[in-house]
């Protein structure tokens, strides 16, 4: 017997395959089908968010695969869920929160945190592709979750009111736009900005005073020849919380390897000086060590997250 998740990947799949040249354009038409009630998967009793999630994810991964540029990835589902438990860690005392993603994509990191957070989450993701970001509404419209999206360039203004967290595997690369560019600090002075240390800059600005942003990072991200930069604006407007560097077993080799930086915003009143948590996540198969690794990192935040 399938299960919920197979099931749902099922009905997805055989509505979507019948153009597989507009898999992903048919795939947000079954989706729509299936909320309206005109269609859907055989489902045994009550179905979770995070089925019809993973669910959907298997099919946007097959229709990815087919037509779609190589910087539109999905953050792999062990990323996620490790940013979902962090997540939990660092906002221990909120009735509710306000989430968002700058590179949303098609939102599977966002509503894998909303997913697994047990606490009241509204959210904003921003995404420059129309399909993607239609992506995202189908899937939020599926696990009822309220998401806002905007169709845009992140760096771009952004008309958005600040959040408690932010989210974000961030776009490598340079950004083209010198114009634009020049309205962020850690704009060199010489040749182009790096997208992702405009989209640290972009997310800070839109958090909170005592916000929290989870970044996924290029592990040698502090050693490029912006870091520089990069150092200057975080030690001014940032606290350092944390560096994870992420299981090697998770990247094809150790020059795509990726870390997890973990920021907050200052606030007016006095905040302590925290231990930043500099740790290396385990072999997430390694049921143990992963257990040990949340218990650590539960004891952290015990002493560090107020």
């Amino acid at each position: 017997m399938k299960t919920n998740t197979e099931q749902i990947f099922s009905y997805l799949d055989e509505a979507a395959s019948k153009d597989e040249a507009l898999y992903l354009e048919q795939l947000i038409e079954a989706c729509q089908s299936w909320r309206e009630g005109t269609a859907g998967p055989e489902i045994q009793g009550e179905v979770t968010k995070e089925e019809i999630r993973r669910g959907l994810q298997l099919a946007i991964l097959k229709g990815m695969r087919q037509n779609v540029q190589p910087h539109h990835q999905m953050t792999p589902d062990a990323i996620g869920m490790l940013i979902a438990r962090i997540s939990s860690f660092l906002l221990p005392q909120k009735e509710e929160v306000q989430l968002l993603d700058l590179a949303a994509g098609t939102g599977n990191l966002l509503l894998t945190v909303m997913n697994s957070v047990d606490i009241p989450v509204s959210s904003i993701a921003v995404e420059i592709d129309e399909l993607l970001a239609r992506l995202i509404v189908a899937g939020a419209n599926l696990m009822e979750q309220p998401i806002q999206i905007y169709v845009q360039d992140a760096l771009r203004p952004l008309l958005v009111d600040p959040v408690d967290l932010a989210v974000c595997d961030l776009p490598v690369g340079f950004y083209p736009d010198d114009e634009n560019a020049l309205n962020y600090e850690m704009m060199p002075s010489e040749g182009h900005a790096y997208s992702h240390h405009l989209f640290i800059e972009q997310t800070i600005q839109h958090l909170k005073p005592e916000g929290y942003g989870i970044f996924i990072v290029p592990s040698s991200l502090f050693e490029s020849v912006q870091s520089s930069e990069l150092h200057k604006y975080l030690k001014k407007h940032t606290v350092i919380r944390g560096i994870l560097q992420l299981p090697q077993t998770l990247f094809k080799n150790a020059s795509q390897s990726k870390s997890l930086l973990i920021l907050q915003k200052p606030s007016e009143r006095a905040m302590p000086t925290p231990d930043v948590l500099l740790a290396t996540v385990p072999d997430m198969t390694d049921k143990q060590a992963m257990i040990s690794f949340f218990n650590k990192m539960e004891d952290w935040a015990k002493e560090n997250v107020k």
